[in-house]
């Protein structure tokens, strides 16, 4: 596994550069946006298109991968995000950053599918959790440390746009000196979401509320702090408190998942999640210990919703569908991120700033409500739960690859040592030497 983690050390720093300035630069827009004084539903608007383009991108920036390569497509997706994030701050025009959001979606996809495939093509199965777990925590603690900026210049200036810049352009660097050979990108299935749905129905729908949830939380998060009048350093604080939160409760959530029937940890995580969530609508505004506190909780739980749909889904699936199933539950969670920053929008323009939280508890009612009395109580025979993977879909678009039953990564019978010393001793069954150009080669 140390191996593995320093093969892939090139990889990982090109990660955290580039998470760590996109991160930046979403919660930057609307805190931009909320000081230029557009209204919570235009900024809804401007920023779903991230969504929107994030969705095509899963669909077709492969296509760009399978062109060219995996590191000159990386290239090419850096710099077009680099460029597009310089763009920003020379007019804020709801038409442009609209634009300029749906192309950095797309990009960031393909960024994401280059990222992803290069860890599952050293994932096997005595490594594949470690080195998942390994990406996770990466990709959280550079979402946080992109909050922690913002509090480095003044957002209505272009200093910290350029910084962003700086950062996306830098992690082509790493990437590009490395002298691993890159994976091969294997087309996956596909599965069509009415047949998602009725396969699982609880799995689609917790995708699409997931998506819902955490797109609002990102795009409208820092214009509730805003709003609210929390300064630079409270805003930061806000802001990453909740992302290390999720990465917090991800481990225990998956904990109690592998270990109980999953359809009540789903209703119980529901529940609570839209509890903390009335918590922070009500009080949060008055208390920045209850602000952060319940933010924390409510975000941990909301961004476990996915997860558990992932595996519920997974459980329901034979070895052949996962990667179709794992297609399918992304398209549902990018259609409910293209609604959540508009949503939520609307909500606070009619109930005030802490209409952002009103409306996540509204949705996570009516989820808890669909799986107790809705089409969700209704639930399929499950002989065995496949393990429960802590992901999002930002951070998961290669998790059909880490799953336990791809074939692809199933290791070859092991030999045993009494037969190896037999057939080394053979006089006729030498294996034949490595030819150049193999393994030896391809790891200098």
């Amino acid at each position: 596994m140390r191996r593995t983690a320093i093969s892939l050390s090139s990889l990982i720093l090109s990660i955290i550069l580039l998470i760590t300035g996109n991160a930046f630069l979403m919660t930057l827009l609307g805190l931009r946006l909320s000081l230029e004084e557009f209204s919570e539903s235009t900024i809804g608007w401007i920023l779903v298109f991230y969504s929107v383009g994030f969705v095509f991108g899963t669909l077709y920036a492969g296509r760009i991968i399978e062109r060219v390569g995996h590191i000159r497509a990386f290239a090419v997706f850096a710099a077009i995000l680099a460029a597009a994030t310089l763009i920003y701050p020379m007019a804020v025009e709801a038409g442009l950053w609209a634009g300029l959001r749906a192309l950095g979606g797309f990009v960031m996809a393909g960024l994401m599918i280059v990222m992803e495939s290069w860890f599952s093509s050293k994932a096997d199965n005595r490594n594949r959790a470690t080195l998942f777990a390994l990406y996770q925590i990466v990709f959280f603690l550079s979402t946080a440390g992109g909050q922690v900026l913002i509090r480095v210049a003044d957002p209505s200036g272009f200093i910290p746009f350029s910084l962003a810049a700086i950062l996306v352009a830098l992690a082509v660097t790493p990437l590009s000196m490395t002298r691993r050979e890159s994976p091969v990108i294997v087309k996956g299935q596909r599965m069509s979401l009415p047949t998602l749905y009725r396969v699982s129905p609880t799995g689609a729908l917790g995708a699409v509320i997931a998506g819902l949830l955490i797109s609002a939380f990102y795009a409208m998060g820092p214009v509730y702090a805003n709003r609210i009048g929390l300064d630079l350093n409270q805003l930061s604080n806000f802001m990453a408190s909740a992302i290390v939160a999720a990465m917090l409760l991800a481990f225990p959530v998956g904990w109690l998942c592998d270990s109980f029937d999953r359809y009540r940890i789903l209703v119980v995580t529901t529940v609570v999640a839209a509890v903390c969530s009335l918590v922070v609508a009500f009080a949060g505004s008055y208390s920045l210990v209850v602000l952060i506190l319940f933010t924390g909780l409510y975000m941990g739980l909301s961004a476990a919703l996915y997860p558990i749909a992932v595996a519920i889904t997974n459980d329901l699936m034979d070895s052949s569908e996962i990667t179709a199933a794992s297609t399918a539950l992304l398209l549902s969670y990018g259609v409910g991120s293209c609604a959540g920053p508009i949503i939520s929008a609307l909500f606070m323009d009619l109930l005030g700033p802490g209409g952002l939280f009103v409306s996540n508890a509204f949705f996570l009612g009516l989820m808890a409500l669909f799986m107790v009395f809705g089409p969700g109580r209704v639930r399929p025979a499950v002989q065995h739960q496949e393990h429960y993977y802590p992901t999002t879909p930002e951070a998961g678009l290669g998790l059909a690859e880490l799953d336990p039953r791809n074939t692809e990564f199933e290791e070859p019978p092991q030999e045993d040592e009494e037969e190896a010393k037999m057939r080394r001793r053979s006089p006729g069954t030498d294996a034949p030497p490595e030819a150049p150009g193999g393994d030896g080669d391809q790891n200098r």
